[in-house]
């Protein structure tokens, strides 16, 4: 499939005029007055570069090591839930891409694919993000799987008591959309209608009725009702970690650190890297920014363990920023899922491709020859 998009807003266009509103608003909302949601994109442009010039780099080393595995570049592709619902090629397309390109994936637990068919169609390195939507015992099932799979790591997500208040999926209609109510529906499928290439896709293949990677007692998968409010009878606690290290034996990232001292405590209690994040701005409003919170995460563990990053990342300089201020890695969310919306896995494809094309570029204007020898000097608070 040929592509116009130049950049990602040119996917994100792409992805808006496939989805309904109901699913591209998911994707693309955040939560209350989304005010976390715009300071992501723009605090990156707080930043200027500072470029060595008269320098020739004929092939930047973009190579970094997360979490024991070596990735082609600092780029993870992030968890994203309900994917098969954007497009059915979904966490298999973003996997398989993944690999393409050298870096990692992890999967959503709240993933329309099991862990398994992931893994089966992956030649990149996986990574697990967990909830514990059916309890503790569902939850070692699926770690147990996981570890089976070949699994190389976790990825705990802390910042998820309860679901944002997300006032776009209200407006359209996403619960009603995911629920079995035909009478609440009727509302929102002249919307539907009008984007019948989705809805096509949608009742052939995207259509989520259980998480295949969260089978409850008994050996039912947990039915996709009302997530929320399953988190919310969910949580997942410091004391879970703990047996969580028993159960697992590989690294642990937690994942939604904004604090120096909550990033203190995942490493006190055996994590081995953690992910500096609001959650793409889709759980509390008026939080810092990932770039904003970084510093004080760094001096308060960067030496002990792994930081990355996430949130608002568009363009291979935003990367490179966070690098430049000491993140070891970035995780991309929409900015790779607008692909995936647009036009499944080619859609991912290119999205990858724009931002490894911006990495090397922008790596070159710099005139610094590894992502190692990136630091502060290189940026610049305007």
């Amino acid at each position: 499939m040929s592509f116009n998009a130049i950049n990602i807003a040119d996917l994100r266009r792409m992805a808006r005029a496939r989805l309904p509103d109901a699913v591209f608003d998911y994707l693309d909302g955040g939560a209350e007055d989304e005010i976390t949601l715009r300071r992501n994109e723009a605090g990156f442009g707080d930043y200027i570069f500072r470029p060595r010039h008269g320098v020739h780099v004929p092939a930047p080393d973009l190579s970094v090591t997360i979490l024991g595995q070596k990735l082609a570049m600092p780029v993870l592709t992030a968890p994203i839930g309900y994917s098969k619902l954007m497009h059915p090629d979904g966490e298999r397309g973003t996997a398989r891409a993944s690999g393409r390109k050298g870096i990692g994936f992890v999967l959503s637990t709240i993933s329309g694919y099991s862990l398994e068919t992931i893994a089966a169609a992956a030649t990149a390195p996986l990574f697990l993000q967990v909830y514990l939507l059916g309890g503790r015992a569902a939850g070692e099932a699926t770690l147990r799987r996981a570890a089976a799979a070949g699994y190389k790591g976790l990825f705990l997500t802390i910042d998820t008591p309860v679901a944002g208040l997300r006032e776009r999926d209200a407006r359209n209609g996403m619960k009603e959309l995911m629920g079995r109510d035909v009478l609440a529906q009727l509302k929102y499928l002249p919307n539907i209608f009008a984007h019948p290439r989705w809805l096509v896709n949608y009742l052939l293949d995207s259509k989520m009725k259980t998480l295949p990677n969260v089978i409850l007692p008994g050996g039912k998968p947990f039915a996709l009702t009302d997530v929320a409010k399953a988190l919310e009878t969910s949580v997942v606690t410091w004391d879970d970690l703990k047996w969580i290290r028993e159960i697992w034996q590989g690294p642990i990232a937690v994942k939604g650190v904004l604090t120096g001292d909550d990033a203190r405590r995942a490493r006190d209690e055996g994590a081995h890297a953690v992910v500096v994040s609001n959650h793409g701005g889709r759980q509390l409003d008026r939080v810092a920014t990932g770039l904003e919170a970084l510093p004080e995460v760094l001096a308060a563990v960067g030496g002990d363990m792994e930081v990355l990053m996430d949130g608002g990342i568009r363009r291979g300089g935003d990367i490179v920023k966070a690098l430049a201020l000491g993140a070891k890695a970035a995780l991309l969310g929409r900015g790779y899922a607008y692909g995936m919306a647009a036009a499944g896995e080619a859609g991912i494809d290119r999205a990858l491709e724009i931002f490894q094309a911006d990495l090397v570029r922008t790596m070159k204007l710099l005139g610094c020859p590894s992502i190692s020898e990136l630091n502060a000097s290189y940026i610049q608070k305007r």
